[in-house]
């Protein structure tokens, strides 16, 4: 264990650097600042410093959305490499699961929830059906790109094409 004597206080290393984790990991999964901030006991003006400090890309902030998806680990890799920002794949088994194992109320949130954090986003490239990319474009204020996969209601997972969305992520990209 590290510690540090500065005066009359004793610093442990491995605590600050569990909290500067638990900071940007919190930060990462869409928890505004002062949320963060207060979670930790430490300053919300700390948490934009320290964002600053380890800032690596300044630009479009970019979300991607979409179901029921066959290759989905094959989509999900691209999107990761390529730098997407929040990514939400689910087959449709998965979808199926998300709604019926939650009550209702849970449901509710949870999608409130998630609205909300991909709303935060610039660019929002949405994959799904005809209805459901509707839908998307209505509740979400930023740039919607679709990738529509097929007809409402689509029940089974559907292929989506790599080349496509490696194409859509270099207009983003460019538009930058």
């Amino acid at each position: 264990m590290e510690i540090y004597r500065i005066q009359d206080k004793i610093i442990s290393w491995e605590r600050i650097d569990r909290t500067l984790k638990k900071a940007l990991s919190m930060r990462a999964r869409g928890f505004s600042q002062q949320e963060t901030a207060d979670r930790l006991k430490i300053d919300r003006t700390f948490i934009s410093r320290l964002e600053s400090i380890g800032e690596l890309r300044k630009g479009q902030s970019i979300a991607c959305v979409g179901f029921p998806i066959l290759n989905k680990e094959e989509i999900q890799d691209i999107l990761e490499k390529e730098g997407v920002d929040f990514i939400l794949l689910m087959s449709e088994q998965e979808r199926l699961d998300f709604v019926n194992y939650r009550s209702g109320k849970e449901l509710l949130n949870e999608v409130m929830d998630l609205t909300a954090r991909v709303r935060s986003y610039e660019a929002v490239i949405c994959i799904g059906s005809d209805e459901r990319i509707k839908l998307m474009e209505g509740v979400l204020d930023g740039q919607v790109i679709s990738m529509e996969i097929g007809a409402s209601p689509i029940t089974e997972d559907k292929w989506v094409d790599p080349a496509e969305l490696r194409k859509i992520l270099r207009s983003i990209k460019s538009a930058r």
